[in-house]
Parts: C-alpha cells; sequence; structure tokens
C-alpha cells in the first residue's frame, strides 16, 4: 500500500495564489522560469503543490509579482507555515489515503458527518476505536503494533475538538449505531458516555436519524469537509467517504449533492435535546 503523501492544505493555498499572482501579472511558466533562470518545470512544480516552496523561492516570485505590504507579509507567513511539518508525518506507516484526510481535517474550519454504521471517529473513546480498527485486520491484516499505532492516530485527531480555534462538528448518526454492538457491554456503555460528554461541547452538535421513519435518503458514511479563507485564499469544500476504501472528492457538483444529503438527513433526525435524551436510553440499556 502506497504511503506517499499529497500536499498539505497550505501548500495548495500557497500553490494556487502564486499561480493566481503570474496570472494577473499576464505571465505564462515560460516567462516566469526565464526571468528567475529557473526551469519551466520547477514553476509547473511548485503552482501544483507537487514541491515544497522554499521560502527563498517564494520571495524571488513576489519580488518578480511586485507584491509587497501587508499582502506580502501573509503570503510569507503562508509559506512558511505550508513549509512546517505536521504531527502525523511521524506515523510513516499510515496508508496516503489516510495521512491526507487526517491533513484535510486538521485544517478544516467545520465537519458535517453522517454516520450509518459506527460512531464518528472524532468521538469514539479508545477502547471502541480499538475493536472498531482492529475489525479490519481481517481485511488489511494489521499487526498489533501498527493497530496500536492507528489507535494513537484516531485519539490525537480528536485534538482538533479542543484546541484554541475548535473545529467545530455536527454529525447525523443512524439511530442503529447507539444499538450496534462493538466489543463488549462495558465497551458500549463508555462509548455512549463520552458521546454525552462530547455533544455538551459548544462545538459539538449530535443528532440521531430514528430508525422508524420514512428515510427519503440512503447513503453510507460520509464527511463534509468545509474550509474558511486563509490570508484570503479559498479552499473548496472536500468530501470523504469511506467504506472498504477511501476516497476524496473535491467537484463543486458532487459536494454539493453531499451538502443536501446532510441537510436532508439533518432534517428528519431528532432535535440536539431529544438525540441527547435518546442517547442517554441506549446508554442505561447497555
Amino acid at each position: 500500500m502506497s504511503t506517499s503523501r499529497g500536499p498539505s492544505v497550505r501548500q495548495r493555498r500557497l500553490a494556487a495564489e502564486l499561480r493566481r499572482l503570474r496570472e494577473r501579472r499576464s505571465l505564462t511558466g515560460d516567462e516566469v522560469a526565464e526571468r528567475l533562470t529557473w526551469s519551466t518545470a520547477k514553476v509547473s512544480r511548485i503552482e501544483n503543490a507537487r514541491t515544497g516552496a522554499k521560502i527563498s523561492d517564494v520571495h524571488r516570485l513576489l519580488d518578480l509579482y511586485e507584491i509587497d505590504g501587508s499582502r506580502r507579509a501573509d503570503l510569507i507567513s503562508l509559506a512558511h507555515a505550508a513549509a512546517e511539518r505536521d504531527w502525523w508525518e511521524d506515523y510513516r506507516d499510515l496508508p496516503s489515503p489516510l495521512a491526507d484526510f487526517i491533513a484535510l481535517e486538521a485544517e478544516a474550519t467545520a465537519v458535517r458527518e453522517w454516520g450509518s454504521t459506527v460512531f464518528p471517529g472524532l468521538l469514539q473513546t479508545e477502547a471502541y476505536a480499538r475493536h472498531v480498527i482492529g475489525g479490519w485486520s481481517a481485511l488489511a491484516t494489521l499487526p498489533p503494533q501498527e493497530l496500536e499505532r492507528r489507535v494513537e492516530v484516531r485519539m490525537r485527531r480528536q485534538e482538533l475538538l479542543r484546541r484554541d480555534r475548535p473545529l467545530e462538528l455536527a454529525v447525523v448518526m443512524d439511530e442503529a449505531v447507539l444499538c450496534r454492538r462493538i466489543g463488549d457491554r462495558k465497551v458500549m456503555r463508555e462509548q455512549l458516555e463520552h458521546l454525552l460528554r462530547m455533544s455538551g461541547l459548544p462545538n459539538v452538535t449530535v443528532q440521531i436519524l430514528p430508525l422508524d421513519i420514512a428515510h427519503s435518503v440512503l447513503a453510507e458514511t460520509f464527511i463534509l469537509l468545509e474550509f474558511s479563507p486563509v490570508h484570503d485564499i479559498t479552499f473548496p469544500d472536500i468530501v470523504h467517504t469511506e467504506s472498504l476504501t477511501i476516497s476524496h472528492f473535491a467537484d463543486e457538483t458532487v459536494t454539493y449533492m453531499y451538502r443536501l444529503a446532510y441537510m436532508n438527513l439533518a432534517g428528519q433526525a431528532w432535535d440536539a435535546a431529544e438525540s441527547r435524551r435518546r442517547i442517554i436510553e441506549a446508554r442505561d440499556a447497555w
């Protein structure tokens, strides 16, 4: 399984802005390469985030595009951020699709998630996560050490919910998830207790979709990642799906379809207060 990593959101933002600045100056990639005595391939790699842009190279590009003042400072700040090493890069055994998703999630402003089979990863206890991830061993044959590292990664991802500017998480879960046994009764009870605690955070909303309604949308678990502009540089919404494989979609038509699906599911689900009452009932049943 490939472990090569894609560019981070910060790298993609920087690359897109450098390309936009070049086009605004009505310069071609060949002309930029000639003026800076670079290869055209180097300009292309930087503008497509296929290689990390050196700070010195960003300075030269901004000189060429005559960018100064606060705008220049913002872009240099972004370039420094894009060059930083992220914590998940220490986990070299992570499959590249998973590592790429973690990189996207880490820079998202908000997440809208539909959970049809298990509790969302950002809301799982360590014990529950160990059973969920361990279940993949039947397909991927994860060695015990790698399994523990995957669990550790999942727990570290949850820090997004408690950082200085926490991720906004809105979840709609199928009622069946509350009843689907993962591990033993103790694992389930602790998981539901944890869900109650997390749903009390101001940045976390949990809704439960009843089983006994006419379901108008039938979909596997999906996650919609939303990004706020950084230094006036926008980044498109991303849809992440995960069943036996992992996929990311950025096409605007596709992400809009998933947004409509989420809105429909949230509209049919119990509100947060009633959902909390149902979660307490499920906890007590376990």
